[in-house]
């Protein structure tokens, strides 16, 4: 094969043209001490502390607030995770998420919270480790931007002094500390006042001592100048620094082994027994790694993997670190680090840290954050759409409400029964999504959440319906199109084999929730089948403005301006309980409703909010139901279950089959499944003429 040089030289160019220079300058940023003082009085930032590094990380990305059930909730953006187009963003637990910033933000401010152990907690899936992982990464980028910027530093010494660092003539700091802990302890305050470091939003504090190895350094250059600081801090050479999982700097992950192979020295360092001969002392640092999880997670995070299995040696190493911000490697005195500790675990394992009295001190330095699963409708489909839609899977159709309805029966799982008779566990799911209900306002909600006890906590986990879904994808059911049948058979015959389904009554009540879904779907697609005949949403939209205008007039005993003859009429009764009737408000009940639906635009006017009919479920049914009733002429569902079609009626049906693919997002597979299916429903006499 002949080669053509030019070309690879040109696409070599082209690929080097993508690399942006002043970036990486930027970022191998490197000076002089002096230089870094400099730095730290243009942006004493670069000095702040890892909780306070991680809170404006978080806030660097944007808040939004909104307003649910009356009380005022803060979205924080950097959970979307918007930056990755999604990838592990975190719905639906914005109250936790909350909690969660709140400790930063004390911790930041250096209230007490920075000396505990955060430890989330909760059941299997319910993303623990997505937000354990979002705060490496994030961190790991906010460290390449100007805003995250911090500095570490190294030790240059020419060939005379070369013998204090074993031989090296560059010894970077092994734990990457901040180079102001070069400052003698009982200089910092002074030091710091003549910089100006103390009137920032987070003032500059500077805990503890530098490391063994660079104490050592420091000890005997201070020897070699008779205690001259400044000349000792020439040998100082301060560079940016980068944090990164990959190259273990600045974020650490610790994940539990077998228990017979555990060793603290994962955590703290060891010594390096090569070197010992050449040193002449195993407690020299020279001959000691300084790379244990906790060293080299020094300015960032550490993430500890279901830390209540760890072994009882590495929990009082957890103990210091956390509340003294120290450490204690083999052999030398307390080092101090600066880093957020984060764990996660299951529910099983925290029952067995509350019974074990021997705990007591961990509990003490902890603060658990409940990560519970999902119980917003809505916020559980988006887990699914991520991983489920079409730039993904390709060669397959999903049906639409297929995601919705398996999110569904996913949260029916999780709720508790309410204990208000007149409600049912689908009523409450809809109520928690944001629906309206008669009879049922915003405190009601927060009646129902505070009554539970477990909910959330408990249920099925989003792994298990994302693991049914692929079942379905990769089915040869379906014909190219994968349906909520087809979902739904497949979560229910996991459930046979569900490693976490403890009794025979759970499998029971789960299997009972799938048939509500079942009927859910079924209602869902009649209305839509319905939508499709009558087709057109701004006809709806006048129908409803029409019905407001009538029951405003009614409630208030006003008379309506007919908008064709300018004259002033009665409300039209007739054409309100048509409406109503669609619901099966009785006449007696006729002015409960009418008042009821009054008050809610009232409610939300006050709020701020605007009223739309989509989202009062009663209504919205009774529109469309009216609108097609009005507009279905001749076309009959049933006679798609007949072996004849005639030609007029299979040409209305293709007309609505084409709305739905048009409108809905159906495919001709799912379409004439879905026009099938409702026609079985309307030839039973399901739905009333």
């Amino acid at each position: 094969m002949d080669l053509d040089p030019a070309a690879g030289r040109q696409m070599l160019s082209r690929i080097a043209a993508l690399q942006d220079l002043r970036e990486y300058r930027e970022l191998n940023w490197s000076g002089s001490f002096e230089d870094y003082l400099s730095l730290v009085r243009q942006n004493p930032k670069v000095c702040r502390t890892a909780f306070q590094r991680v809170y404006d990380m978080i806030l660097s990305y944007g808040q939004e607030e909104y307003i649910d059930n009356k009380k005022k909730l803060i979205r924080y953006n950097f959970f979307k995770d918007e930056q990755h187009g999604g990838k592990d963003a975190v719905y639906g637990l914005d109250i936790p998420l909350m909690r969660l910033v709140n400790v930063f933000k004390s911790a930041a401010q250096r209230y007490g919270t920075e000396r505990r152990v955060i430890l989330l907690h909760g059941p299997v899936g319910s993303s623990k480790s997505t937000i354990a992982r979002l705060l490496k990464k994030g961190l790991e980028e906010y460290s390449r931007s100007p805003e995250g910027a911090l500095y570490t530093y190294e030790w240059v010494l020419p060939n005379e002094l070369k013998h204090i660092t074993g031989g090296q003539e560059v010894f970077p700091s092994p734990m990457h500390e901040d180079p102001l802990r070069l400052v003698p302890a009982d200089w910092r305050d002074r030091a710091f006042g003549e910089l100006g470091l103390g009137d920032q939003q987070f003032p500059v504090v500077i805990d503890g001592d530098v490391n063994p190895a660079c104490r050592q350094i420091f000890r005997q250059l201070m020897i070699h100048y008779h205690g001259d600081w400044s000349k000792v801090m020439a040998h100082v050479h301060v560079k940016r620094l980068i944090l990164s999982e990959k190259d273990r700097v600045g974020i650490g992950t610790f994940q539990p082994k077998d228990e017979k192979n555990q060793d603290s020295t994962e955590l703290t360092g060891d010594i390096n027994y090569r070197k010992i001969a050449e040193y002449g002392s195993d407690s020299d640092p020279r001959a000691f790694n300084f790379d244990g999880e906790f060293n080299i997670a020094n300015r960032g995070i550490i993430e500890f993997i279901e830390v209540l299995k760890l072994d009882v040696a590495f929990l009082y190493d957890l103990l210091g670190a956390s509340q003294e911000h120290k450490i204690k490697p083999k052999k030398f005195a307390q080092t101090d680090i600066d880093e957020v500790i984060i764990g996660h675990t299951n529910e099983a394992e925290y029952k067995k840290l509350l019974n074990n009295e021997f705990m007591e001190a961990l509990r003490d330095r902890t603060i658990k954050i409940d990560i519970p699963y999902i119980t917003r409708l809505s916020e559980e489909k988006k887990i699914y759409g991520k991983d489920y839609n079409p730039s993904k899977i390709r060669g397959k159709h999903i049906a639409p409400h297929t995601l919705e309805i398996a999110a569904m029966w996913g949260v029916l799982t999780r709720l508790e029964d309410p204990k208000k008779h007149n409600l049912t566990l689908l009523q409450k799911l809809k109520l928690y999504d944001g629906k309206t209900l008669p009879g049922f306002t915003q405190d009601s909600i927060k009646e129902l959440r505070k009554e539970t006890t477990r909910e959330a906590m408990d249920g099925i986990s989003p792994r298990y319906i994302q693991d049914k879904i692929s079942n379905a994808l990769v089915s040869d059911k379906g014909e190219g199109c994968v349906n909520p049948f087809m979902v739904l058979n497949e979560l229910e015959s996991g459930l046979r084999h569900h490693s976490l389904i403890t009794s025979e009554d759970m499998r029971k009540r789960y299997s009972e929730l799938l048939t509500i879904a079942k009927q859910e779907y079924e209602d869902i697609v009649k209305n839509e089948v319905q939508r499709a005949i009558s087709a057109d949403e701004e006809a709806i939209g006048k129908l409803c403005a029409n019905y407001i205008d009538n029951i405003k007039a009614y409630t208030q005993r006003e008379r309506v301006k007919n908008k064709y003859t300018g004259q002033d009429e009665e409300p039209d009764e007739r054409l309100m309980r048509s409406i109503e009737e669609k619901i099966d408000i009785p006449e007696s009940r006729k002015d409960d409703f009418r008042r009821e639906i009054m008050n809610y635009i009232g409610a939300l006017a006050v709020e701020g909010r605007t009223f739309d009919y989509r989202t009062n479920e009663r209504l919205h049914k009774a529109l469309e139901l009216k609108l097609f009733e009005d507009q279905k002429d001749s076309i009959k569902l049933t006679s798609l279950v007949s072996t004849v079609v005639d030609r007029d009626t299979q040409e209305k049906i293709d007309v609505v089959k084409n709305r739905m693919i048009r409108n809905y997002g159906y495919c001709e597979v799912c379409a004439t499944d879905v026009l099938n299916f409702v026609a079985s429903i309307f030839a039973r006499g399901d739905v009333k003429d």
